[in-house]
């Protein structure tokens, strides 16, 4: 076997290329004496990814080893056995949802979910920012009552309890959101047959994700984006193919700064969902930007 410096230069060399523009970030602290891993965790810090994230591929390198027999450093880890994801079907899981969700709108009230479903758009989400709990349930149920009719499958951002009570498709919540989940809230919002998405911003993220089992995974940002601030940098297409191709097993959203220009390149990454916030609420016609968004997601829908 190689030694561990060479390793890491084999690593780099084969795959700088898919994950440039990043800097450099140090190496953290090795958690196992393995040569491998150790060549992974180097290599990893060096192609940008933060210490969480390298420490996930390192280990990953390491698995895979051991899985195969010998290191190999031209495909980039992938394998969901590798990074330790739960087997299909899995132990732990939501209530499913459709594989490719298509266009997926994320809208600030009630009144703009009524006028996405009506124009057509196939997976809804309302972040109703406030912290009046009367004037969240309202809206929330106000989006509920919006969808009834359509096709739309509306999921409700972070308010959990008022998505429970209004009968909402689902609930999407951040990592921030599953930090402030007890035991019994995430037991509660299991058995209430709610669809769950969470959003993910690297390996680490996407690997505890992975242990509620949600009904998807949202992936990002992907482009620069001036909606929220970020605590980590966009991620990239090359990023983005290879969190898509760990999550296989996973419908897969894409969001983060995405434009129709870029939606071919996105979908060409296997996502089966580009979310979407400006290029609706943003557009001297929303409902002509639905419909141009709708016809890009075209080569994503099933047959």
């Amino acid at each position: 076997m190689l030694g561990i410096d060479a390793m890491a230069q084999a690593i780099l060399a084969q795959h700088a290329a898919a994950f440039a523009g990043f800097a450099r970030e140090p190496a953290p602290e090795p958690a196992a004496p393995d040569p491998v891993y150790l060549a992974a965790l180097q290599a990893c810090s060096a192609l940008g990814f933060m210490a969480h994230d390298a420490q996930c591929l390192a280990r990953a390198w390491q698995a895979r080893t051991l899985r195969v027999g010998a290191f190999q450093a031209t495909p980039w880890p992938d394998a969901p056995e590798d990074f330790g994801l739960q087997a299909v079907p899995r132990a732990r899981a939501f209530a499913p949802c459709p594989d490719r969700l298509g266009l997926y709108a994320v809208l600030p009230d009630a009144a703009w979910v009524a006028r996405m479903a009506r124009a057509g758009v196939p997976a809804l989400q309302l972040r109703f920012k406030s912290s009046d709990a009367r004037a969240i349930a309202r809206e929330v149920a106000a989006a509920v009552r919006a969808v009834q009719g359509s096709r739309a499958l509306l999921f409700i951002n972070d308010h959990w309890q008022a998505a429970i009570d209004a009968g909402a498709y689902g609930v999407h919540l951040g990592q921030e959101d599953l930090d402030a989940l007890d035991p019994g809230a995430r037991q509660t919002l299991r058995a209430s047959g709610l669809r769950l998405g969470v959003s993910t911003h690297g390996y680490a993220e996407m690997l505890r994700a992975d242990a509620l089992g949600p009904s998807y995974i949202a992936m990002g940002a992907v482009f620069p984006t001036t909606l929220k601030k970020m605590a980590t940098a966009p991620q990239g297409l090359g990023r983005l193919g290879a969190y898509a191709r760990l999550l296989r097993n996973y419908p897969r959203v894409a969001i983060g700064g995405i434009g129709a220009a870029q939606f071919p390149q996105v979908l060409a990454t296997g996502v089966g969902s580009i979310a979407v916030v400006r290029a609706l609420v943003n557009a001297p016609n929303p409902e002509a930007a639905a419909a141009q968004l709708m016809a890009c997601m075209a080569p994503a829908s099933p047959p």
